[in-house]
């Protein structure tokens, strides 16, 4: 058996051969199907709606964070390497309103202030004097320079335009990175000068490393043009060209997203920092950022996923359950009004059998009478061929109207059992009674019916006319099961325990044996094409209940098939009625 057929429901399968008056009322499957789909639905699609404004809470959470982070890390370094690079302008502003030229122009006074300043700031290489005319009046420093004219150097046109400059970081003949810091004191032709001052860029990098070196992601600047002013490990060496497009300028602290020279999802935040050619740069990777936004994406599938699979299980459960018990009560609504028209029917056929056998009784007992009275002349007569002929015609009537009479008499008897009446019965005589009405088809199919009755059966309380239709259909089941020839056993035994145990077996074709738990079942026939309805087992196990016996059966294709009635009797009843009939 498969594992569909094993977990199908009842009413799958089911078949209504309950034609005519009192079909079923509803198309079980399209209900089940139906529950199924709308009570799934309602239950699945406001999870699946809590599932997907969550995810997106959720995602819009992570990416907030995540951008609010990067902004927070970028603004915050942009404040450290601005303050860095205004800390030494201030300090040379400082000292060119405290120097006037006359004294910062002296040597000496210029190589004490190269040596304050890298011991308080740290990162000064060497310091210059020019005058307005892009003259230096004074070097102090490690490389000896001496004699050189700044007036065509573009930072010299800057310095005297704006009062300050500040270079990008570069090599020039000292071959180390580094980067120019100028201030201008005074005006022109007032013995005004500019300071210049060199600054070594690793320090500028150890700055940032030590920034970096707390995030998850890369932090570099960049100047205008996009060349690197501090090296990348992903994006370029030290004045390399930069792989992504430069960011537009903003007063602010942005972050935008961006894609990768492999393709790969970026989070950029950059700040343009003021008064400086610098940009700085802060790249991290978005998958990794949200790494920890794919494990909450995963609890949310498997919640959502496992939420559905239980609403569908439930779903499929109660659905099925409900539609099984539809199923259930359909079935017992058709069955009771079935046996209802199949009393109804009874009744009037004993009605019937009652009044044809009360209209055949008062012909019969003139033919009787007529008959006697000719038997009797009969006897006053000669004894002659013709008195000897006519005395045998007239025992043959008489015989015939006594067989009629016995006839009448049980369907008398059988008529009048309508109504539940527990009376002390005879078991044999009630069995005697059932086969009279099957004799002559038996005769007619040559089907042997034999009657075993132990001799300890003792007489039992219960109702004759449920008694009767009880065998009247297992022997009519019998007959329909047997083929011409065949053979029909009643077997009647004393059990323990106060019971009787009747047994009805024939040789005939037997039952499947899948077909065998379901042959109590209202409306399961083997012989729906032969006319049958499934209403004969279910109303003869019901009529048993009803008088307090079971019945059983059991049967092999080919073998033929045994039903097994127990019945409760009174031990006593027996003595009780011997005594009552000695007594009166």
């Amino acid at each position: 058996m498969s594992f569909w057929e094993r977990i199908k429901p009842e009413f799958w399968g089911h078949h209504d051969v309950a034609a005519g008056l009192h079909r079923h009322l509803f198309n079980l499957r399209r209900i089940w199907f139906l529950s199924i789909v709308l009570t799934a639905g309602a239950a699945i699609i406001p999870v699946f709606f809590l599932a997907a404004i969550d995810y997106r809470v959720t995602l819009t959470s992570f990416e907030s964070e995540n951008i609010m982070r990067t902004s927070r890390l970028v603004s915050n370094t942009r404040r450290t390497v601005s303050f860095f690079i205004l800390e030494r302008q201030y300090a040379l502003q400082f000292l060119v309103r405290d120097n006037p030229l006359e004294t910062i122009g002296n040597k000496p006074r210029l190589d004490a202030i190269l040596k304050n300043l890298t011991e308080s700031f740290g990162g000064f290489t060497d310091l210059e004097v020019i005058d307005f005319n892009g003259s230096q009046i004074a070097y102090s420093g490690p490389y000896g320079v001496t004699g050189v004219n700044y007036i065509e150097q573009s930072w010299f046109k800057e310095v005297l335009t704006h009062g300050n400059y500040v270079s990008d970081i570069f090599m020039g003949f000292r071959m180390n990175p580094h980067m120019l810091v100028a201030v201008k004191q005074g005006a022109e032709n007032h013995n005004g000068y500019i300071l210049r001052a060199t600054l070594e860029a690793s320090q500028f990098h150890e700055e940032l490393q030590h920034i970096e070196s707390g995030s998850i992601g890369e932090m570099f600047i960049i100047n205008h043009d996009g060349v690197l002013q501090t090296p990348s490990e992903r994006f370029g060496s030290l004045f390399g060209q930069l792989a992504l497009e430069v960011p537009k300028y903003s007063e602010s602290t942005r972050v935008t997203e961006t894609t990768g020279p492999d393709g790969e999802a970026l989070l950029v935040g950059y700040a343009y920092l003021e008064n400086t050619p610098f940009i700085l740069m802060a790249i991290r990777d978005k998958a990794f950022l949200m790494s920890a936004w794919q494990e909450a994406r995963q609890k949310i599938i498997l919640y959502l996923v496992g939420s559905i699979a239980i609403i569908l299980i439930v779903v499929l459960v109660v659905s099925t359950y409900l539609v099984s018990k539809i199923h259930t009560a359909d079935q017992s609504r058709v069955a009771a009004l079935h046996k209802v028209e199949y009393i109804n029917k009874m009744a009037s056929l004993g009605r019937l059998s009652a009044g044809v056998a009360h209209e055949i009784n008062n012909p019969l007992a003139i033919i009787n009478e007529k008959t006697g009275l000719m038997k009797d002349l009969l006897g006053q007569m000669e004894e002659s061929p013709l008195r000897i002929r006519m005395m045998t015609l007239v025992e043959a009537v008489l015989q015939s109207v006594d067989r009629c009479s016995r006839i009448t008499r049980r369907l008398l008897n059988f008529a009048r059992q309508s109504d539940v009446a527990f009376n002390i019965i005879d078991i044999g005589a009630v069995i005697d009674n059932v086969t009279g009405f099957l004799q002559k088809d038996a005769e007619n199919r040559n089907i042997q019916i034999e009657i075993d009755i132990a001799p300890d059966i003792p007489l039992i309380r219960s109702d004759r006319g449920k008694l009767e239709q009880i065998f009247l259909n297992l022997m009519n089941n019998a007959f329909a099961a047997l083929a011409d020839g065949g053979h029909l056993n009643i077997k009647v035994r004393k059990l323990s325990g106060k019971k009787i145990r009747i047994l009805v077996i024939d040789d005939g074709c037997g039952i499947l044996a899948e077909d065998l738990p379901r042959v109590f079942e209202p409306f399961f026939s083997t012989r729906t094409r032969q006319g049958g309805t499934g209403l004969g087992l279910s109303i003869t196990k019901g009529l048993a209940e009803e008088i307090g016996g079971t019945i059983s059966v059991e049967s092999k294709p080919g073998e033929g098939t045994r039903f097994s009635i127990t019945l409760p009797f009174n031990p006593d009843v027996g003595k009780n009625e011997t005594d009552a009939s000695t007594h009166g």
